[in-house]
Parts: structure tokens; sequence; C-alpha cells
């Protein structure tokens, strides 16, 4: 025996929609993000308030002490892939909240750290897994909650980084002079500990366009069935001489029995609770899919992201000593530095914008993109005075955020991957950023050193863009042919299915059908 009941779904069940909502819960999502992208990115960008500190506490150098952020942005994105495996396994909202206990723990064990060593195994290993398993998750399910204006959503809420680099550097330099860089680095740690509260609203979203259980319909007696099929034969015979069909009502059918009447399919989900044990088991998820591998379109664009990411990180460590060393104050270098920062969220911000418009190629755009960003970085060098790198440094500022705020967000476009494999292809597209990520810096003070020159550090980023955008031009074309190869394939296997049949079938056909007829006539 069977009882279907219709129990209403709670908060903490996903969200089922017919197609992607382009809103809804997802506008929670991004707000979620936003603080996210505040307490993740935002702190690694504002901890070079502490190096001093640090630097006089354990009696280190600035490269020993510098190690804390590489290791830290090195373990964050090498441990993407499991980020995704956790993520499909117990869900986004789980692994966020996870992270925001790791971060939290990492940073607040590191206000008691006596040795630089404790720094690394603190923030560099456990805060560092904790970014992870928060920011990637995140930015892949909000990428779920939206399709038309994806480009715009995610672009906005990333600005969280670039508002807390603004807010967070002098509340935590005022704090110190309060308190200490102890208490403060343990006030950082308490205050990402929202991280939690962040995750707990990442409700997961599932799209399916049919119903995914239907009650069926209870069968009925013998008895009633029988007399159910006299009624309609005993209606047809007395109705054949006007030759007019009639269907049998409810109101004709003799007894109790019940014609099944026409109903529309309920466009509503509903949970249905069966109390047997028949239940089909359910499909398993992939926790990683690596096909994405096979595809060439993500492998170009993996590439892309691997030299790209060298010149993500090291302007914004070398525009205060270049500026230094070209005889401008500290003052006016901080400042430098702040317009990069503003012009970065209008960046992203204007990139999110046109990319929502349609019909438009946003791999095209991206590639633009791209372009100008390694025009900016080959600009630097010339520049000789405050002025000169006060242009290039908001021209880079505007272009680095069109670039860093779209790139991830466009693996769901159907030119790389789709939004189907969004989730392993983003932990495996990270993944190989790390190495990039943790190359680039050091690669970059290696030929300063060699040279004594911090131009060559901008024409190393600058080289290592050229090559991305070479990378990313190849995406749409390797996904033309791939797709256009598919095609062929089916098509082939499609005609080889179709059996060969004799010239005279289809007349065969016909002259059995014509004889056919003339028998009918002449009954």
């Amino acid at each position: 025996k069977m009882t279907v009941k219709a129990v209403k779904m709670p908060c903490t069940t996903p969200n089922v929609y017919t197609k992607v909502p382009d809103g809804g819960w997802g506008w929670t999502i991004a707000f979620a993000f936003f603080f996210v992208e505040a307490l993740t990115y935002g702190i690694i960008k504002s901890f070079g308030v502490f190096f001093n500190d640090l630097m006089e506490s354990f009696d280190e150098t600035n490269s020993r002490i510098s190690w804390i952020i590489s290791i830290c942005v090195f373990v964050q994105t090498f441990t993407a892939p499991l980020s995704t495996v956790l993520s499909n396994r117990f869900g986004h909202r789980f692994v966020v909240m996870a992270g925001g206990v790791l971060i939290s723990t990492g940073m607040v064990t590191a206000s008691f750290a006596r040795t630089v060593v404790d720094m690394y195994v603190t923030i560099g290993i456990i805060s560092g897994l904790g970014y992870c398993l928060s920011f990637l998750p995140t930015v892949t399910i909000l990428s779920q909650y939206f399709d038309k204006r994806r480009s715009l959503v995610t672009a906005v809420a990333s600005t969280g980084e670039c508002f807390a680099v603004f807010s967070f550097a002098p509340a935590i330099t005022a704090l110190k002079e309060q308190i200490g860089w102890r208490y403060s680095l343990l006030s950082v740690g308490v205050l990402q500990l929202s991280i939690v509260i962040c995750g707990s609203l990442l409700r997961p979203i599932i799209i399916k366009e049919q119903e995914e259980v239907k009650a069926q319909p209870p069968e009925e007696p013998t008895e009633t069935k029988y007399m159910l099929e006299n009624e309609q034969t005993r209606t047809s015979i007395e109705s054949i001489d006007s030759g007019v069909e009639i269907t049998t009502s409810p109101s004709n059918v003799p007894g109790n029995a019940k014609a099944e009447p026409k109903s529309e399919e309920p466009k509503e989900h509903v949970q249905i609770l069966v109390e047997n044990n028949s239940t089909p088991p359910e499909p398993k998820t992939k926790l990683l899919d690596f096909s994405v591998m096979r595809d060439y379109s993500f492998i170009c664009y993996a590439f892309f992201g691997l030299f790209a990411t060298l010149g993500f990180f090291a302007p914004s460590l070398y525009i205060i000593p270049l500026s230094l060393s070209l005889g401008i104050s500290k003052d006016h270098s901080a400042y430098i530095l702040s317009a990069m920062a503003i012009a970065e969220v209008f960046g992203r911000i204007s990139a999110g914008w046109v990319l929502n418009k349609k019909p438009i190629r946003k791999i095209y755009i991206e590639l633009i993109c791209v372009v100008l960003l390694s025009v900016a970085l080959f600009a630097f060098p010339f520049a000789s005075e405050f002025w000169g790198l006060m242009t290039c440094s908001i021209f880079f500022g505007f272009m680095l955020g069109t670039v860093a705020g779209t790139h991830i967000p466009l693996l769901a476009e159907d030119d790389v991957v789709g939004i189907a494999k969004m989730s392993s292809a983003a932990g495996v597209y990270v993944f190989i950023q790390s190495l990039a990520g943790l190359a680039g810096p050091p690669l970059a003070g290696v030929l300063v050193d060699t040279t004594q020159n911090y131009s060559s550090a901008f024409y190393s980023c600058a080289a290592g863009m050229v090559l991305g955008a070479v990378f990313l031009s190849l995406v749409r074309p390797c996904k033309a042919g791939l797709c256009h190869r598919q095609q062929q394939c089916a098509e082939e296997s499609a005609a080889e299915v179709v059996p060969d049949l004799p010239d005279d079938f289809i007349e065969m056909d016909i002259g059995k059908a014509e004889n056919s007829g003339k028998g009918c006539d002449g009954v």
C-alpha cells in the first residue's frame, strides 16, 4: 500500500526551478558572495599592514615574512579540486561554512604565534585551505542562479574585495595603535567567522523541466473495469449507424465505477513521500568530472589562466618600489596604489555591464580586455614621473578589473565548458592557476635582483599576459571545431543505423494498401 503526501519544502532544501531564475534567491547569494570576497581576498590584500610589525617581533627579513601570503595563496589555489569534490559530495553550504571556521581558526591561532614558521602553518596552510573552501563554492553556486545577468551580477558582487582594501587597511592600522598587532589580528579572525553566516545562505539549486515523481492513480477494481468496458462497447455499437463516436461519461457508468478525468499536469513541484521500500536509488553525482581535460577549448582556456596569472600579482607588489626608485614620495606612491584599486572597481562593473548585453560573444570581449591589459603592463617602464605612473596605474587597474572579475564565471559559457561542468572546470582551472600564482612573484623578484631594475618585473608580467591572450584566442576555434566533429560523428552513426532497404520496398507497401482499400469497398 502506498500513501502520497504533499510536503512543503523547508528552507534547508534545494530551490527547484524549471529554468535558471536569473534572480530570486540568487540575489541573496550575490549578497553573500560580496562579503565572502571582502573577507577572503580583501583580507589577503590588506595583510601588508602587519608586515613591519611581524618583521620587528620575529626579527625576520621582508622576504621570509612575505612567504606567509605566498603560501596562503598557493594553498588556496592548489586545493581547488578538493573544494570541488567536497562541494559535490556535501553541498556548497557545508563546505563554505567549514571554510569560514578554518579561516577564523588560522587567524586567531596566528595571533599567539611565536615564530614565523607558526605563521606559515596557521595563516599559510590552515587559513589558506579555508579561503579555498569559502571562495570557490560561492562563486560557483552564484553562476548557477543567473544566466542572462550572470556577468553583471558576478562582476558587481566581486567588488567586495576592492571595497575591503579601502576599509580594512586604515581600520586595522588605527586598531593596531590602540591594542597592538596581536589583538588586531585576533579581531580580524573573529570578524572572518561571519563567513559561516554567509555560507548558511547558500541554498542549492536544481533545474528540472519535468516532475521528479508522479503520483499514480489508484487501480480500479476488476469488476468495475469489466462493467466500464461493457458500457463502452454497448455505446459504440448503438452509435455505429450514425457514424458518431460517443465518449462514455462518468455519469453513464453503472454502479460506483469512475472514469478517469483528463487533467493537466501540475506545474508546481511536489515532494512525494512513499511508505514502501521500492524507491529507486538516486543517480550518483561525479565528485570531480575530469572529462573537461579532454575538451580542447578548456585546455586552451586553462593555459590562458596559467600565463595571465603571472601578470595579476606582481604589479601590485612592485608599483610602490618602482615609484620610490623614480624619486616619488611614499605618500604619493600610496595614492598611486589607491587609484589602481578604485579603477579596478569601475573595471569590474563595466565588464559585467558589457558582457550582459545580448547578443554578444563574451570570449571575444575578454580577449580584447586581455590585449589592453598587456599594453598597460608594457607602458609602466616608460613612465618617468608621478602623473605618468598614475595614468598607467589607473589604466592597468581598470583593465585588471575587467579580466579578474570575469575569467572564472566565463567558464560557465558554452564557448568554454558550459554551466553543467562549471563546478569541476573551476576546480581544475584554479588548480592550474596555482602554479603561476606561486611562481609569478618570485620570478619577478629574481629578474629584479638580476637586472637591478624594477621595469623587468613588468616586462615579465606583460610577456605572460601576451601568451595568455594567444591561448585565449584559440578557445573559440577549438570549441567550434570540436562541435563540428561531434556533429559529423553523430550523422555518420545515424547513417549506419538505417538498414539497406530494397528498391521495391515502398512499391510493395503501396500495392498492399491499394488491394486492402479495394477489399473494403467490396464489403
